[in-house]
């Protein structure tokens, strides 16, 4: 069996299956060690049947709705590789641009800074916002901490911490409460709050309804359940200078941006477009 061979069976297998013809090449791709461009240059190389056995395995996982990242047990995200499990919710490219639009805000925000600022994710899962930003943040210095109600979600992002070198520390709790039980305040909070709306449970792929947490999914029957819980506790733990960053499904953006400005009517809130030109995050700043 060639890679050639081994590629065209998986895109025939999971186009028969409803499933994307290209996570073929991603599996492939990881059983063999190779990159992109090795891998297309390299297609009458035979596979070893013991990976051949493997990735036929793998495929037919897939085909019946396991996600290849659990197949796998890792994603990319901002260029580096995360552990993930049936416990946490896969990284989205739209969390990327969270990060990305806080980073920027940050060093225009704290251009003074000497200290090292107090920075939470909350709901952090992966621990992907929280290690990401504490690795990319060079011009501001962090101390960076990290909550989640999931002792096994918190398990996988202390592991993802150890494994690319970040110092967070991680709190168990509900939202907010782990910090306001330790006095903590906060310059910088971002997060990924659980934002689906339970009325949209059916229109989910099983690929996600089926291996995803729900308690990372859902946040109540409109969505924002978890946004309204973070307007009665950010006041508790947030500073006089702040930068406040949400991401939000495609349609939320206005609503959640209202409900951070009847919060803190003194702070500039806005809400920002992603790549494909939908409102996927709210940045609320006091300056």
């Amino acid at each position: 069996m060639t890679v050639f061979e081994a590629l065209k069976w998986a895109s025939s297998f999971l186009v028969e299956n409803g499933r994307d013809e290209n996570v073929g090449e991603i599996y492939l791709r990881h059983l063999l060690g190779m990159s992109r461009s090795q891998l297309l240059a390299e297609q009458r190389r035979s596979v070893p049947q013991e990976k051949w056995e493997e990735f036929q395995a793998g495929i037919r996982r897939h085909s019946i709705g396991v996600p290849i990242q659990h197949i796998i047990g890792t994603e990319e995200f901002y260029g580096r590789e995360f552990v993930v499990n049936e416990h946490v919710l896969i990284p989205r490219p739209e969390t990327e641009e969270l990060i990305y639009y806080g980073l920027e805000k940050m060093k225009d925000l704290f251009i003074d800074a000497v200290a090292p600022l107090q920075a939470a994710d909350v709901g952090t899962g992966s621990g992907a916002i929280a290690v990401t930003l504490k690795l990319e943040s060079r011009r501001v210095p962090l101390e960076m901490m990290a909550v989640d109600i999931s002792s096994e979600a918190l398990a996988v992002a202390r592991e993802n911490s150890i494994k690319l070198e970040a110092d967070v520390r991680f709190f168990e709790g509900d939202l907010l409460q782990p910090l306001i039980e330790e006095g903590v305040k906060l310059d910088i909070l971002l997060s990924n709050p659980p934002y689906i709306p339970l009325t949209d449970r059916e229109t989910l792929s099983d690929v996600v309804i089926g291996h995803e947490p729900e308690l990372a999914l859902f946040g109540g029957e409109d969505g924002y359940d978890l946004y309204r819980r973070f307007m009665e506790e950010l006041p508790l733990v947030i500073k006089e200078r702040f930068l406040i960053g949400f991401e939000v499904g495609v349609g939320q953006g206005e609503t959640v941006a209202n409900l951070l400005r009847a919060t803190f009517p003194d702070a500039e809130t806005e809400v920002v477009h992603d790549i494909n030109g939908k409102d996927r995050m709210v940045f609320c700043v006091r300056k």
